[in-house]
């Protein structure tokens, strides 16, 4: 019964996939450039975002510890320098 299930609205969410795209390709060029603009950008936007915050909790989270030197510091500084 699941597999009927899961199978119609496969079948449903195709159909429909391909009605949209059948829809999107019979635009002219500058209403198809429109539309994906208004679609794509702001989506490339929230996951350019969302890989920014995981990046910086990742960068916070596995960062530098408390005893490591920066590179290119001195083990030994010279006290007259």
């Amino acid at each position: 019964m699941a597999k009927v299930y899961c199978r119609s609205v496969l079948d449903g969410l195709s159909d429909w996939w391909n009605d949209v795209e059948l829809w999107v390709i019979q635009l002219p060029f500058a209403a198809q450039f429109a539309l994906v603009m208004a679609v794509l950008l702001p989506l490339c936007v929230v996951v350019a975002w969302a890989i920014d915050r995981v990046v910086d909790y990742a960068s916070a989270r596995f960062g530098t510890s408390r005893d490591e030197r920066p590179l290119g510091s001195r083990a030994n500084p010279d006290p007259g320098s």
